[in-house]
């Protein structure tokens, strides 16, 4: 099988229960939705700049890093055809392997992986533009090792993520992330949210490679 590799570099996670810690990234092209905030619209179409590269090249490029965490990233990866190939190699490196997914595909493959995979799921608020997009068959499916994040942009953002939680009892089915759109609300607002509201198992995050490196670069 053949992927269309955007891009493949090692940086450490800027986010999620890995923060801080190194990891090797794969990115592959292509994405079914076109949210306000994106920052990788570069990696968005089917005919994006890409390598492309086998499920055995990709997995010997993450065991040639010596890196033990890697992140299948995207675009959008889950509508890579085959990805469930390229999903099992990964997982045949002996690395923790975490897949990053929009809230548009079914998750569901990622059981028929041995170790399943780790999934981080968005729930796309109102400020994205793509919440009629979000699979809520997605939400049984999600286990105690998965995530889901929303990226947060207005109150209203922050109203509506409070209602999902609640709706799918997130905070005892999964780990909840709340994160801001980069420069569109104040960290300090949504803290402010988490407390009034009481959020137990919310966790707050700020995206740290936007710190350490200029937040428009790639590779990091």
């Amino acid at each position: 099988m053949e992927f269309k590799v955007a891009e493949k570099f090692v940086s450490i996670n800027g986010e999620g229960t890995k923060a801080g810690q190194p990891a090797v990234f794969i990115r592959l092209a292509g994405c079914d939705l076109r949210c306000s905030y994106c920052d990788t619209m570069w990696a968005n179409s089917s005919d994006a700049f890409h390598v492309k590269m086998t499920e055995t090249e990709i997995a010997d490029y993450v065991k040639g890093t010596g890196i033990t965490n890697v992140t299948l990233t995207g675009g959008e990866p889950l509508m890579a055809e085959n990805v469930s190939v390229l999903l099992g190699a990964l997982a045949e490196t002996g690395a923790a392997v975490e897949i990053e997914t929009n809230g548009s595909a079914d998750i569901s493959l990622c059981d028929s992986i041995s170790p399943r995979p780790s999934v981080t799921m968005d729930y796309k608020l109102p400020s994205s533009g793509m919440e009629s997009h979000m699979r809520l068959e997605n939400y049984p499916l999600l286990q105690s090792t998965d995530t889901v994040k929303f990226v947060c942009g207005s109150s209203e953002d922050l109203n509506r993520a409070l209602e999902i939680i609640e709706c799918y009892d997130l905070t005892h089915r999964c780990r909840v992330f709340f994160s801001p759109v980069f420069g569109k609300i104040e960290p300090a607002d949504m803290v402010g949210f988490i407390l009034e509201h009481k959020l137990n198992g919310v966790n707050f995050q700020l995206q740290l490679h936007k710190f350490i490196w200029d937040p428009n670069k790639r590779g990091v």
